[in-house]
């Protein structure tokens, strides 16, 4: 597809005179830009429920999430991967980035990568993606071949296949079977998608994420009791989760995480309810 078919593409006439702009009108003028990318996202939540819960469904049969992309919607998706293990306690398998050019792309641009159909279809089969998978494409503009190829194969051996892309006419969209579409119109640097683009794709992945795993049960209430205990700053939010959920004090929650091994949903449950020092248990 032509480029200059595409919204991401267009020169932003409230931009036009960027370079002219005093530092604080052109800082306000991204503040204003940004702001518009909420309000996008919001309808495209139909299109992201559907998503989370054909999600939910194939991560409850054993099946696992893959984000793949190019550039920063590369980086995104491997970013907001890595996350779920230390918050949710999940294995590193579950949720897996992909990214064009493999993981040198995640520090150095690996522009070319993005062309490569080939192999996007290549880093789906050696990770043995199969039907009881889902696929996630990312790409702002959709003209990926590298996603476009991947999707292409993920779709053709049965497994879920989504894209999060932010042009209404995305080429992207004809390869998944939901396609979530963010139309964040014109960046403030005419083409630079890793501003109001990447900002959106970062949204709908926190969306997905969270809402998936609270559907797994990784949640209570919206405290994240299945936490991996990697540093201080985790443990004391772990004693802390310890300490609402029970009441008890700040050595009685440490003690039942030093016998619980680390686990904070373990650790709730150990503090006897004769012995916590008052206070009221969440429900």
């Amino acid at each position: 597809m032509d480029l200059s078919k595409l919204s991401t593409e267009q020169i932003n006439p409230r931009t036009a005179t960027l370079d002219q702009m005093p530092l604080r009108e052109l800082l306000a003028s991204i503040n204003r830009e940004d702001q518009s990318v909420p309000l996008a996202v919001a309808k495209a939540i139909p299109q992201i429920e559907q998503v989370v819960e054909a999600v939910r469904l194939r991560l409850k049969n054993r099946g696992r999430l893959f984000y793949i992309g190019a550039g920063t919607s590369g980086r995104l998706g491997c970013v907001d991967a890595s996350e779920m293990p230390p918050t949710y306690g999940v294995p590193s398998t579950l949720v897996q980035g992909i990214i064009a050019g493999g993981p040198k792309a995640l520090l150095k641009s690996q522009e070319g990568a993005e062309d490569d159909g080939p192999a996007g279809v290549r880093d789906l089969k050696r990770r043995k993606v199969s039907s009881r998978d889902a696929v996630i494409g990312l790409s702002a503009s959709g003209r990926a071949r590298y996603v476009q190829a991947a999707l292409e194969h993920a779709r053709r051996i049965g497994a879920f296949t989504t894209c999060i892309t932010c042009n209404t006419n995305s080429p992207l969209i004809s390869f998944a079977e939901v396609a979530i579409v963010v139309d964040t119109g014109p960046e403030v640097v005419c083409g630079s998608t890793r501003m109001k683009a990447g900002t959106a794709q970062k949204l709908v992945l926190n969306m997905i994420s969270t809402a998936t795993m609270v559907g797994l049960g990784r949640v209570k209430g919206n405290r994240m009791v299945d936490l991996q205990i990697k540093c201080q700053k985790l443990q004391e939010r772990a004693e802390r989760l310890v300490m609402m959920e029970t009441g008890c004090s700040a050595a009685k929650a440490a003690r039942a995480l030093k016998v619980a091994k680390g686990s904070v949903r373990a650790a709730i449950a150990w503090v006897p309810r004769s012995s916590r020092d008052g206070g009221s248990s969440a429900k």
